[in-house]
C-alpha cells in the first residue's frame, strides 16, 4: 500500500504552501517508506508516498503520459494491468512497470467511465492540466482507505488517511467505496453498481464449484509481486483455505520464479491461544515455514495509542482487533516481508459471524450480509489495511475479489444459512466447495473449525485484560459524565470511554469524530440485526463469546473441535447471561516483551 495526498485548487501557490503540502504528506510515510514525489501545477497539488510491491525500480510516481499533461497518483493493487496494456500498447507509450499506469491510458480512451474496467483495489487521483479538471476514485468496497474535505479557501482535499489532512479542512469525511469524485460533474457519484445493491433477494442455486473456481482465480491473481510475500494464517477457515490455495497454485505463478515455491505463513496470539496451536496445525500440513509471534497482554495495550492514531477509530472491536495485527505486521517487516495475504470478507459475504445463527428467515439473513459488505470499509478493511500499513506491510484480500463477491452475492440465501438438521454451520456453502475427497485442501476439523472473531482468537485472556486495565483508567464518575463530554456517539462502557480519551486528544476535530461508525453489536452484527433477539439489546459487550452458539449448538456440527472458555452460561434463548470479565490475564500483564 502506499499513500496519496491530493490539494486541488488552492489559491495559493506558495513555495510555503507547497512545503505545507510536503509536510502533511509525509504523515503518509509509514504507508509508504520508499519513495516519495510530488506534482505542482498553480494551485494544484498531487503527492504519493509510495510502498513498492509492483515494479520497484520503475514504479516512482506521480505517474505521467507521454506529454505530462495527464498526472495521476495512486494507492493500489491493478490486477489486469498486463491485460490492459496490451489493449493500449498501440496507442500509448508507458514509461513504467506500475500497474496503476494503465489509469492513464483507459482515462484518455474513454474518459471518466472507465472505472468498473480496473480489476482489483485502488484509491487515485488523476489531474488533466488540458482541461484544468481532476477526478479521484476508490475501489469498490474500500479496501484501500480514502478521505476528502475541503479547505477553508474552498481547495479539495483528498488523502489516503485523515490524518493528512484533518488539520487544514474545515470539513472532511471519508470518501465513499465505489465512487468517483470528478470536478467537472461538480460532485461524488457512484460507480459500483453490483446486483445485491438492491437487497433483493437472489435466487441462484449454490454451486460449489463456481464458488471454489472463483476463489481460486481471485487468489492466485494477488500473487502478483516482485517483492517476497507470505499469509497471514490463524487456522480458521477463512485464513487456511487463503495459505492453502496459495501453497497449490504458487509453483504457477511469476512469483514462484523470482522467490522459489516456499510459502511464508504467519500468526498472533497469546500464550496457549487458540489461533497458535490451529495455525501451527495447518502450517504442518501445508508445509509453510511458519512463524509465530507472541505477545503480552501488556505489550497490547502499550500499543493502543499508537493503533488508534494509525486505524483512526474508536470503535471497540476494531481497536480489539487491530493491536495484534498492529504488532504482528512490525515483526513481519522485520523479516523482510512486504506483502500478505489474508482472510478478510468472508464472514460478511457468507453470514459467517455467529449470530447468524439467529437470523429469523433468508431475507433477513441476505439484507444483514448487504449490510454487513456495505459496510467494511469502517471496520475490517480499516483495520486489515491501516494497521499493516502502519510498518509499511501490504495486504491483500482475495475475498473481497469482485468476481468472488458477485457470485457470493448472487446465491440464494438459504444455502448459506445455519440449518443443524441438514448439518449445516456458518459458512458450510465455502466448507463443501473446498471439501475434497481426492485432493484436499484442509483436514476434514480444520476445514469445519468454527468462528472465532480475531480478537478471541489471539487468546480469551487479550480481552479480558483489556476490560480489566480501561476499568482501572476510567472512573464511575467518568462515565455517569459520558453524554455530557462525549454527546456524540457516548460511549456504554468503560473500554469504549479510555479509546474515545485517546482518539479526542489526537483527532479534536468534530468531522474526525463522525467518521466512526457507531450502535449496538453482538459479536460483530449491525443494529439492525440485534432485533433478532431481546436479550442482545441489554448486552454492552461486541464479543463473539455472547453468543451461545459458540462451542455449543455449532460444535456438534464441526466434528467436535470446539473449546469452551468458561464465559457464562446459556439461556434457552441462546444467549450468555454471564460473561466473565473479572481480571487480567494469568499468563502476566506486566514486563511482558512480544517474540518470535
Amino acid at each position: 500500500m502506499c499513500g496519496i495526498l491530493a490539494v486541488l485548487g488552492c489559491a495559493d501557490w506558495s513555495q510555503a504552501k507547497r512545503a505545507r503540502v510536503l509536510s502533511c504528506s509525509r504523515r503518509l510515510k509509514h504507508r509508504g517508506p520508499d519513495w516519495s514525489g510530488l506534482y505542482q501545477c498553480e494551485g494544484n497539488f498531487l503527492a504519493q508516498q509510495r510502498l513498492a510491491i509492483v515494479s520497484p525500480l520503475s514504479g516512482d510516481q506521480p505517474l505521467y503520459n507521454e506529454d505530462r499533461t495527464v498526472i495521476v497518483v495512486a494507492n493500489g493493487e491493478i490486477y489486469n494491468h498486463k491485460k490492459i496494456r496490451k489493449q493500449f500498447a498501440s496507442k500509448h507509450t508507458f514509461s513504467t512497470g506500475s500497474d496503476c499506469e494503465v489509469i492513464i491510458p483507459l482515462y484518455e480512451e474513454y474518459g471518466e467511465n472507465f472505472v468498473d474496467m480496473l480489476d482489483g483495489v485502488f484509491a487515485f487521483v488523476l489531474y488533466d492540466t488540458r482541461t484544468k479538471t481532476y477526478m479521484a476514485a476508490r475501489d469498490a468496497i474500500g479496501v484501500n482507505p480514502l478521505y476528502i474535505g475541503k479547505g477553508s479557501d474552498g481547495a479539495v482535499w483528498i488523502s489516503s488517511e485523515m490524518k493528512a489532512l484533518n488539520e487544514d479542512c474545515v470539513k472532511f469525511e471519508i470518501f465513499p467505496p465505489g465512487h468517483l469524485y470528478s470536478s467537472a460533474a461538480g460532485g461524488l457519484r457512484r460507480w459500483y453498481n453490483p446486483h445485491w445493491f438492491a437487497e433483493n433477494v437472489p435466487a441462484t442455486p449454490y454451486q460449489p464449484l463456481v464458488l471454489r473456481e472463483a476463489f481460486e482465480k481471485a487468489v492466485i491473481k494477488r500473487l502478483m509481486t516482485d517483492v517476497p510475500f507470505g499469509v497471514l494464517l490463524s487456522g480458521g477457515l477463512d485464513s487456511s483455505l487463503v495459505a492453502s490455495v496459495t501453497k497449490r497454485h504458487l509453483i504457477e505463478t511469476e512469483a514462484a520464479e523470482k522467490f522459489g515455491t516456499e510459502l511464508h505463513s504467519f500468526v498472533v496470539g497469546l500464550e496457549g491461544s487458540p489461533d497458535l496451536k490451529a495455525a501451527r496445525e495447518v502450517a504442518d500440513y501445508l508445509g509453510t515455514i511458519h512463524h509465530e509471534f507472541h505477545f503480552t497482554v501488556q505489550d497490547g495495550i502499550d500499543a493502543i495509542e499508537e493503533v488508534i492514531y494509525h486505524d483512526e477509530t474508536y470503535d471497540v472491536t476494531t481497536i480489539r482487533a487491530s493491536t495484534p495485527m498492529f504488532l504482528m505486521a512490525r515483526k513481519i517487516k522485520a523479516l523482510g516481508v512486504k506483502m500478505v495475504l489474508s482472510g478478510e470478507g468472508s464472514d460478511e459475504l457468507l453470514g459467517g459471524y455467529l449470530y447468524f445463527h439467529f437470523a429469523p428467515n433468508k431475507e433477513e439473513f441476505h439484507k444483514e450480509t448487504c449490510r454487513k459488505v456495505k459496510a467494511l470499509h469502517q471496520y475490517d478493511c480499516l483495520r486489515a489495511n491501516k494497521a499493516t500499513s502502519a510498518w509499511g506491510l501490504e495486504v491483500r484480500v482475495p475475498f473481497l475479489d469482485k468476481e468472488f463477491i458477485n457470485v457470493a452475492m448472487s446465491m440464494d440465501p438459504e444455502w448459506k444459512m445455519y440449518n443443524p438438521d441438514l448439518g449445516r454451520i456458518e459458512k458450510w456453502v465455502l466448507r463443501k466447495a473446498f471439501d475434497d475427497e481426492q485432493q484436499p485442501y484442509l483436514p476434514k476439523h480444520i476445514l469445519y473449525r468454527q468462528k472465532e472473531q480475531f480478537s478471541d482468537g489471539v487468546g480469551y485472556n487479550w480481552i479480558d485484560g483489556l476490560k480489566a486495565f480501561t476499568e482501572q483508567q476510567v472512573s464511575d464518575e467518568m462515565m455517569q459524565n459520558a453524554a455530557k463530554v462525549y454527546p456524540h456517539n457516548t460511549p456504554i462502557n468503560k473500554e469504549a470511554y479510555y479509546y474515545r480519551m485517546i482518539f479526542e486528544r489526537l483527532f479534536p476535530q468534530e468531522p474526525a469524530r463522525e467518521t466512526v461508525p457507531w450502535g449496538p453489536s453482538i459479536a460483530c452484527s449491525t443494529p439492525a440485526a440485534i432485533e433478532w433477539v431481546e436479550q442482545w439489546k441489554a448486552s454492552n459487550d461486541p464479543s463473539g463469546r455472547l453468543i451461545a452458539s459458540h462451542n455449543s449448538v455449532s460444535a456438534n456440527h464441526a466434528n467436535g473441535n470446539g473449546h469452551g472458555n468458561g464465559n457464562g452460561h446459556a439461556n434457552g434463548n441462546g444467549v450468555v447471561v454471564a460473561n466473565g470479565t473479572n481480571g487480567a490475564a494469568a499468563n502476566g500483564i506486566t514486563n511482558g516483551k512480544m517474540e518470535e
